[in-house]
């Protein structure tokens, strides 16, 4: 249930005890309306439980392999993720780094992406984008970053 926070985790035994320390100090528990939805998409999903399960997640694959190819098109090499719904392409091609590419793309063409140097130096040059969105509306956005690199593009 994407941005509802919440989830269920299957590990070995003993990663979840080292896991659960971590998350018993930082999180209280998922919002009651997220509980309720949960309840109520297990119950009346489909028969096995899983097949909107596996819309959703052949959706966001399809929009993960829409996204990282449309950015190395580009010209922003970025690598394919395989642990969430968050690509993160190097955007040094412009000339500017991760904070000023991302102030100056929500300013210019209204969309919005996270510098990478939130996650430390190493993704000084980088934006994090996600792709948790209609195909539509993620198509949109990714021809408006296109058509915003095209200004400062430095090849």
């Amino acid at each position: 249930m994407t941005g509802w926070r919440l989830g269920f985790l299957a590990a070995p035994k003993e990663a979840v005890k080292h896991i659960v320390k971590i998350h018993q100090y930082t999180i209280m528990c998922a919002p009651t309306f997220s509980q309720y939805a949960a309840i109520a998409a297990l119950k009346n999903g489909a028969k096995d439980g899983w097949s909107d399960i596996m819309s959703m997640r052949d959706d966001y694959d399809q929009r993960r392999r829409f996204a990282v190819h449309r950015f190395n098109q580009m010209g922003l090499e970025c690598f394919e993720p395989r642990g969430a719904f968050y690509t993160f392409p190097n955007v040094s091609i412009t000339g500017m780094d991760g904070d000023e590419f991302a102030e100056k793309l929500l300013d210019k063409k209204k969309v919005a992406v996270v510098p990478g140097s939130v996650f430390g130096d190493f993704g000084k040059y980088h934006v994090r984008a996600c792709y948790a969105t209609a195909l539509k509306s993620l198509t949109e956005a990714l021809n408006r970053i296109e058509d915003f690199i095209q200004e400062f593009k430095k090849i």
